[in-house]
């Protein structure tokens, strides 16, 4: 019986603590201030290859990590983090040359370029480019597997782009 007051007493005071709690710490362990909203203008593509769906496809994984990872609320524009840029990079690099010089893998590559505004502390603003790659045998078809490519290389974009703004590393 002692046992299980002590243990009730525990968790009323954990949760007492975490509804009396201000500041905005997130699930990745970064602390958003005391920003409440953030907002991410559309990333348009400027790469040399282009890919019609990856504009889209990058800026809502962004908006989808932020909201998933901090209690942060969208807004349309004017956030107290804002996120604007460009894709800068999409390319295909043949790797691991074979005995017949031909290439055993394929790297896909992605870079955007993020300006990030904090108008709450200006001094975490910052404009930095972020670059992710993954390596596939050259010889699978690119078609069947390009948008899995693509989802795996944005969803660690927007995290280390998320990192960088909350947990500044």
């Amino acid at each position: 019986m002692k046992r299980i007051a002590t243990y009730t007493g525990s968790m009323l005071l954990i949760i007492f603590l975490m509804t009396n709690c201000s500041g905005g710490y997130s699930f990745t362990g970064g602390d958003v201030g005391e920003a409440k909203t953030f907002s991410v203008d559309l990333f348009p593509n400027y790469a040399q290859i282009i890919n019609p769906n990856l504009s889209l496809l990058f800026t809502e994984k962004l908006k989808d990590i932020i909201l998933q990872q901090t209690p942060l609320k969208l807004k349309e524009e004017d956030g107290d983090l804002h996120f604007e840029g460009s894709i800068v990079e999409y390319s295909f690099t043949p790797l691991a040359p074979q005995g017949n010089q031909a290439a055993a893998q394929t790297r896909l590559t992605i870079s955007v370029k993020v300006q990030f505004t904090n108008r709450l502390d200006s001094k975490k603003n910052f404009e930095e480019r972020f670059s992710r790659f993954v390596d596939f045998p050259a010889d699978v078809n690119l078609a069947a597997i390009e948008n899995q490519l693509i989802d795996q290389i944005n969803r660690e974009l927007a995290e280390n782009i998320l990192n960088r703004a909350i947990v500044n590393w």
